[in-house]
């Protein structure tokens, strides 16, 4: 194993303090035995939910070691209720374990007022991805998570199936043309795209956003990484929508789902460092540390984070846009909901911050589209406004293997048979994008019928992610 440093630690989020110290004597000891990446994934896991190490793993003594430090060091912390607040889960046997922790510890919260947890749940840092969290004047940067405001978008054309099947290798061209992706990447001179959202006031007062005014201007329009993507496939409408407008039939549709790329990670990134120094709270809880919104810290995150969502919503825009005027295509009906995000909303006669961390708005009569992964089908619903859930719904089918496990554990050629047997062209994306690290969404669906209706049904049939399978950014 290549040396761990202070610095690598630093970087994946221990502080300087007696525990650094223990950790890096035992990458020492472990040196020339174990891959340095594999061994600060491990650590970064670490840092967040030491006591989720399993007994039989090389770092549990190391885990109860940093267990039994942060104890000692624990001084001026807010202390979390005795008892967590009773909250539902959708899909309780599909759940791991983790993410029910997740949010029990954020239930205990005294800010907390309500939360649910959905079926496409998986464990995340702070509230688990999936998790739904009222609380009452504040708000949690990591309660929104780092990709501020990512949201699905649809735009369904008035072409049918057979067109699409006629001009796939024109759908493939622009496509391709027509969509950037990758970590850190963008646009450059005259490719590069203008929006309103860039006049912003708050690019002027805020000096944190003004510094990232030219790397927001450079990747407007763009994807980034991850789970990241934009599709062509075939949506389905079993009858005909009256508010769409949309008769019974199928239709070619576009996909994106996307964030607000390096601008909202890093507003995200710095906020919440922000308010671990000033909301101190025990271990487990650390990565919920929130802004009082009555605080001029809070008013800014407030501000900036709605920036982030309305950038994210302006990437989308021209992403459609570019698509639709390349291929010629008479858009019908768009339809465009996000996750990752804070709301103002009522709940019991009383106004509150709902944060949605992975999960998509549902209240009564609200459009959203909640895909499955590359070969499994996704669906635009309307919500049915369930108050033990928030009104809210997954945001997808969720994740069943992390990415290193996916890398390790899916066979190259098991990920190309799914493909064909589909009938799915791919562009880009690595192993731990396959479907098979996916629940079924088929599964994610039934658990949550009284949450949405489904209004149609989108199969996917050509899709582009990274290039590299790299990580949002």
């Amino acid at each position: 194993m290549k040396k761990i440093t202070g610095k690598d630690l630093l970087r994946i989020g221990f502080e300087e303090n007696i525990i650094l110290g223990k950790v890096l004597q035992f990458c020492e000891n472990y040196q020339g035995v174990l891959n340095k990446g594999e061994v600060l994934i491990q650590l970064k896991r670490m840092v967040e939910t030491p006591e989720l190490t399993p007994d039989n793993s090389e770092f549990y003594e190391l885990s109860q070691t940093i267990i039994e430090l942060q104890k000692s060091l624990e001084t001026d912390i807010i202390p979390l209720n005795e008892n967590a607040l009773a909250f539902e889960v959708f899909g309780a046997e599909n759940i791991e374990e983790g993410a029910k922790k997740q949010m029990q510890v954020a239930m205990k919260l005294p800010i907390t007022v309500a939360g649910a947890l959905m079926p496409d749940a998986h464990q995340g840092y702070g509230l688990p991805i999936g998790g739904v969290l009222a609380t009452k004047n504040a708000i949690i940067p990591y309660g929104v998570g780092v990709d501020i405001g990512c949201r699905m978008a649809l735009s369904i054309y008035d072409m049918n199936e057979d067109f699409f099947y006629e001009n796939q290798s024109k759908f493939k061209r622009e496509l391709i043309a027509q969509s950037n992706f990758g970590a850190g990447n963008g646009f450059r001179g005259q490719y590069k795209a203008d929006h309103q959202v860039l006049e912003n006031k708050l690019f002027h007062e805020n000096e944190l956003l003004r510094s990232l005014k030219d790397k927001a201007w450079t990747q407007l329009g763009s994807s980034g990484g991850g789970n990241h993507f934009v599709e062509f496939g075939i949506i389905e409408f079993s009858q005909r929508d009256e508010v769409l407008n949309i008769d019974k039939g199928t239709y070619v549709a576009l996909l994106t789902h996307s964030g607000s790329r390096g601008f909202g990670a890093t507003i995200a990134g710095h906020y919440t460092q922000l308010a671990k120094k000033m909301c101190k709270l025990p271990q487990e809880a650390k990565n919920l540390a929130y802004f009082d919104l009555n605080t001029t810290e809070g008013q800014e995150y407030w501000l900036a984070m709605n920036l982030a969502g309305d950038y994210a919503s302006a990437c989308h825009e021209i992403i459609h846009k570019k698509i639709a005027k390349a291929l010629g295509a008479q858009v019908l009906a768009t339809v465009e909901n996000h996750h990752n995000f804070a709301w103002k909303e009522q709940w019991n006669g009383e106004e509150v911050i709902v944060h949605r961390k992975g999960a998509t708005p549902a209240s009564k009569g609200v459009m959203g589209i909640i895909p499955g992964s590359m070969t499994a089908p996704g669906f635009l619903v309307r919500g049915k406004g369930e108050p033990s859930a928030i009104q809210s719904a997954s945001h997808g089918a969720g994740r069943q293997m992390s990415r290193t496990q996916a890398k390790k554990e899916i066979p190259k050629s098991d990920f190309k048979a799914i493909l064909k047997d589909h009938n799915v062209t791919l562009i880009g994306a690595g192993l731990d994008e396959a479907p098979m690290a996916y629940k079924n969404i088929e599964d994610v669906m039934a658990a949550q019928q009284n949450l949405v209706d489904v209004i149609a049904k989108f199969t996917p049939k050509m899709v582009r992610m990274a290039d590299d399978g790299s990580r949002e950014d």
